[in-house]
C-alpha cells in the first residue's frame, strides 16, 4: 500500500491545513505544464490528496494501513473493505461497547453529485442550477411502504448477536438482522403507490452559489436536500470538478492560459491577454522561450498568479 504521507511529505498527525498546504506546493512544482517530467509524480500527489483531504477517506486509508488482514479495496471507492466489514458485523453502530440492541437516532446518507465549472466560472464565482432526482417519502403510506409487523428474529432492533471464537477466545458480535434487512419490521401489505419502497422520485431544481476559487475536488454541502431514508432526509453533497475550457486551466490558486500567437505577434512590443477580469497587457520578452511561461503576479485566484504559456501557429505558406 502506497504511503500518502511521505507522498506529501507531512506526518501521520498533519491536520487539514498542513495537508492542503503541502499539496498546494507540490501540486504546482510538478504539474506537468510547468515541469514536463513531473507527471507521474503530479498524478501521486493528486491519489494521495483525494484520500488525506476527506477525513472519511483518510480514517479508512488509516485503518487499512494498521489492519491489512481486516481491510481491501482502495481507500475511498464506495462501501468496500473495512467499512463493509463494520457495516456487516455492527450494522452502523459503535462496536466498541453499549447495548447492542439500543436504538439508534436515524441517519440518512448523502446524496453525492459532481458538477463541472470552467476555470473562469471559478475565478468569478457563479450561481448555478442544479436539476437532480430526489426520493421523496411517499404521501400514500408517509414514507413506511406499508402497513408493517415487528420482525420476530431480532424484536425490532434490526440486529442479532452471533456468537464467534472458541475457548477463551469466545465473544459475540452485533450483526444486522437477516430476516428484516436491518429494518426491524416485515411489511405485511405493501403501499399501492411506492410498492413497498416508501419513496417516490421526483425532479428537483436547486439554486447552487459556486464560491471564488473553488478547486477540483472541494465539495459543498446543501443541508436536507439528499434523498428521503430512515424518516428523513440525508444532505446533498456536490463535488466541484475544473475542466480547462477556452484556453484556461486551474493549478492551485494560479491561473494558467495558453496564447497562441502568429509570425507578425511575434514582432510586437506587447503582448494582448485574455483575463476573466478584462485583457491585460503585457510586455513582450526580449529573449522568446515558449518553453517558459510568462508570469502576471497577483492576477491569479486568490491572490495567486497568472501563467501565460505561449505557442506559435502560423501558415507557412
Amino acid at each position: 500500500m502506497k504511503n500518502y504521507y511521505e507522498i506529501l511529505g507531512i506526518q501521520e498527525n498533519s491536520s487539514q491545513d498542513e495537508i492542503k498546504k503541502s499539496y498546494r506546493k507540490l501540486s504546482k512544482e510538478y504539474h506537468p505544464d510547468i515541469n514536463p517530467n513531473g507527471g507521474d509524480k503530479f498524478k501521486e500527489i493528486n491519489e494521495a490528496n483525494e484520500i488525506l483531504s476527506d477525513p472519511q477517506k483518510r480514517q479508512q486509508y488509516d485503518f487499512q494501513r494498521k489492519n491489512p488482514h481486516m481491510a481491501g479495496g482502495r481507500p475511498g471507492g464506495g462501501m468496500g473493505g473495512f467499512e463493509d466489514l463494520f457495516s456487516q458485523m455492527f450494522g452502523g453502530g459503535n462496536p466498541f461497547g453499549g447495548n447492542p440492541f439500543e436504538q439508534r437516532r436515524p441517519t440518512a446518507p448523502s446524496k453525492m453529485m459532481k458538477l463541472t465549472i470552467t476555470p473562469v466560472e471559478s475565478f468569478l464565482g457563479v450561481e448555478k442550477i442544479i436539476n437532480y432526482n430526489r426520493e421523496e417519502g411517499c404521501s400514500s403510506c408517509h414514507g413506511s411502504g406499508g402497513d408493517q409487523q415487528k420482525c420476530g428474529q431480532c424484536g425490532g432492533s434490526g440486529a442479532i448477536l452471533k456468537t464467534v471464537g472458541t475457548g477463551f477466545m469466545i465473544q459475540q458480535i452485533r450483526m444486522s438482522c437477516d430476516k428484516c434487512g436491518g429494518k426491524g419490521f416485515i411489511l405485511i401489505h405493501r403501499c399501492k403507490l411506492c410498492g413497498g419502497k416508501g419513496t417516490k422520485t421526483f425532479q428537483k431544481e436547486v439554486k447552487l452559489k459556486i464560491p471564488v476559487g473553488s478547486d477540483n475536488g472541494q465539495f459543498l454541502k446543501l443541508q436536507g436536500y439528499g434523498d428521503y431514508v430512515n424518516g428523513i432526509n440525508g444532505d446533498l453533497v456536490i463535488q466541484i470538478e475544473v475542466e480547462s475550457k477556452d484556453g484556461y486551466e486551474k493549478i492551485d490558486n494560479d491561473l494558467i492560459y495558453s496564447l497562441f500567437l502568429n509570425y507578425d505577434d511575434l514582432k510586437k512590443e506587447t503582448y494582448n491577454i485574455p483575463h476573466p477580469h478584462g485583457d491585460l497587457n503585457m510586455k513582450a520578452p526580449k529573449i522568446f522561450d515558449s518553453s517558459i511561461p510568462l508570469r502576471l503576479k497577483g492576477k491569479g485566484y486568490n491572490g495567486g498568479d497568472m501563467y501565460v504559456k505561449l505557442f506559435v501557429k502560423f501558415d507557412r505558406n
